[in-house]
């Protein structure tokens, strides 16, 4: 008995790291997300919305500690709508072996970095550390890779006009959100819900245009992407305090190339 306890102390000891319950809990995680979508087909949107649910759960668990005196509900975003997006986005792609674990490989690389990085931010909040910059870029990459899987999947189910634009709006909103907060690190969830509103309703709006376009999902989808794009870059400069000209030039250059690409790729008959 004494034996195993022993052995149950040091199992249990395991999970004291941070840095190890993210190992865990991300591989764990990945292997879900692997055999559901391998074994279940497209049978396993359920369990693709558990697994999501729990990565923001496991997260909390993680970090309890630390979110007992900065709990911050925005750090709970971004692994949820990540986890969503990947497993969403699994139904598209070629159903063949390698493909799935090149999936899983992304996923289970991804899903350790943002755990790394909501760590930094919610320490971040109680004092200054120098890796927040770096945290805020891997945030931003996996914000927008989630946000065009899930803009590739709605645009794929070809559903009618006022359907596609709340499912945009039902995405687009908390992850502008969390992506403010990333700049903001500020607690209250309402003290940016007027200008997160105001972003979520101009994306929606470019949705909205793009449900007309006879441009395949993907590239719609790249498109919807790079606008979310200077939409939160202007919103981080400008939170920032550095919107200079050449900082809005730049994302005007990066809206033309893109509205370009949009019309070169268009169906016009």
């Amino acid at each position: 008995m004494s034996n195993f306890a022993a052995k149950l102390r040091k199992f249990l000891r395991f999970f004291i790291n941070k840095r190890q319950k993210f190992i865990a809990f991300t591989f764990i995680l990945s292997v879900v997300l692997f055999i559901s979508e391998y074994v279940l087909g497209k049978s396993a949107v359920v369990m693709i919305f558990g697994v999501a649910t729990l990565s923001s759960l496991f997260l909390y668990f993680s970090l309890r500690e630390d979110l007992k005196e900065n709990f911050s509900p925005q750090v709970l975003i971004l692994p949820f709508f990540y986890s969503l997006a990947i497993g969403l986005f699994y139904l598209l792609v070629p159903a063949r072996f390698l493909t799935r674990v090149g999936m899983t490989f992304l996923y289970a690389l991804g899903l350790y970095s943002l755990f790394l990085s909501q760590n930094i931010f919610i320490v971040s909040a109680i004092r200054t550390i120098q890796l927040l910059s770096g945290a805020r870029t891997v945030s931003l990459v996996l914000t927008l890779l989630s946000y065009f899987f899930l803009s590739n999947v709605v645009f794929s189910l070809h559903l009618n006009f006022f359907f596609t634009i709340i499912l945009v709006f039902l995405y687009s909103f908390p992850l502008v959100l969390q992506s403010v907060w990333t700049y903001t690190l500020e607690k209250n969830i309402f003290s940016q819900v007027f200008w997160v509103s105001t972003l979520t309703v101009c994306l929606v709006e470019v949705a909205a245009f793009l449900w007309f376009n006879l441009s395949t999902p993907t590239v719609i989808a790249l498109f919807l992407t790079s606008i979310f794009y200077v939409t939160l870059g202007l919103s981080h400069a400008w939170i920032e305090r550095r919107l200079f000209r050449s900082v809005i030039l730049e994302y005007f250059w990066v809206t033309a190339v893109s509205f370009i690409f949009l019309i070169f790729f268009s169906s016009w008959f």
